[in-house]
């Protein structure tokens, strides 16, 4: 699940407290849908639940994936983000890749799967 687009001016210049990432996980509609077809004509919807971002450890987990991917930006440059980083959250290539160089944060599935409540932290 995309959170937010990843603007490496931004995340150097903000600790997390004041990213865009903890904003947008401080507090959370998910609405979730049945996948139907690629095609994307109608979309059935089948559930709708919220999330809040309050549980300390999770925040240090998600804070810790933060600073991993400003500590990438910083000493090795935008480019070198990828999917693999991260325990809750991983920066990703934003679309469908193919030499796109822009990049979101993503939530892990795990970390999904907290959020949807399918699983406890």
């Amino acid at each position: 699940m995309a959170i937010t687009m990843i603007n490496p001016k931004d995340v150097m210049a903000k600790k997390f407290e004041e990213s865009h990432l903890f904003l947008k996980l401080r507090s959370l509609i998910i609405c979730g849908r049945m996948f139907e077809s690629k095609a994307e004509e109608h979309s059935i919807l089948h559930s709708v639940g919220t999330f809040d971002l309050i549980d300390e450890k999770m925040k240090e987990q998600v804070r810790s994936d933060y600073e991993l991917v400003r500590a990438n930006i910083k000493n090795r440059g935008f480019k070198v983000l990828t999917g693999k980083m991260g325990v809750y959250v991983q920066p990703r290539t934003k679309g469908p890749g193919h030499g796109s160089i822009s990049r979101a944060f993503y939530a892990k599935r795990k970390f999904l799967a907290i959020i949807l409540g399918i699983e406890v932290p």
